[in-house]
């Protein structure tokens, strides 16, 4: 392919917070984008194709790409943003909250992923990054999520897997493990808690995801990694 070619990059979980800021972030890049989430809007900007519907259904994984494909014609970076969590004791969790965590949180991941890595394979290049979370590495008692361990944990395995698998066929891997993050989900009054949380005493925001998303984008030596960008908690308390 030219040089020309516009890039292509699809995002799940766009409607709001990071996923959104990323699908803007990604146009200021001069990148089309694909967005889905369950809620998002058609778009005025024709180098938005927004795909509405739940990741963890297969069949919406396969509409994302092809229509993406069908729309410009190729993917360059696949971002698994679209995630559940769900915080409580073990004993507690339903087969309704497992049956939605394992949807969204992995089989969202792995029906889009094969279909993502299948066009790159295609062109010859392509970059993944999985948004998993910093817990997976710093159980707290406080916050019980073992369905956020079990499945974000299973995302960042599954990315050095893809990262080797791939590594010489022009194809890297990386997750960006975030922190607690000030998004609509937090309420204001909870917030002095949740700076405190961090060795750095602030909660993050959806700037920092989005940078370290376009940092490992721009990094053609880096693949395989897992980002934290936690405000120190997986280095310790």
């Amino acid at each position: 392919m030219s040089d020309t070619t516009q890039k292509v990059a699809v995002v799940t979980g766009a409607s709001q917070g990071i996923g959104a800021a990323l699908v803007q972030e990604f146009r200021k890049r001069g990148y089309a984008v694909v967005a889905n989430s369950r809620s998002i809007k058609p778009s005025e900007d024709p180098s938005v194709l927004t795909v509405q519907g739940d990741i963890g259904d297969p069949a919406v994984a396969e509409a994302v790409i092809s229509q993406g494909l069908r729309a410009f014609g190729r993917i360059d970076t696949l971002v698994n943003n679209a995630g559940v969590f769900i915080a409580k004791p073990f004993t507690d969790y339903t087969a309704e909250d497992y049956a939605y965590m394992i949807a969204v949180n992995l089989t969202g991941f792995y029906a889009l992923t094969q279909r993502a890595v299948a066009q790159m394979l295609e062109q010859g290049s392509g970059h993944i990054v999985n948004i998993t979370t910093s817990l997976v590495d710093h159980a707290n008692s406080n916050v019980p999520s073992v369905l956020a361990s079990l499945t974000k944990g299973g995302l960042n395995a599954a990315t050095k897997s893809l990262a080797i698998e791939y590594a010489g066929r022009g194809i890297r891997a990386n997750a960006v493990a975030p922190g607690i993050i000030k998004t609509p989900m937090h309420p204001s009054e909870t917030h002095a808690v949740l700076d405190g949380m961090h060795p750095v005493g602030r909660m993050g925001e959806i700037d920092d995801i989005v940078q370290a998303v376009l940092y490992l984008d721009d990094a053609p030596f880096v693949t395989g990694e897992i980002l934290h960008v936690d405000g120190g908690q997986s280095a310790g308390h």
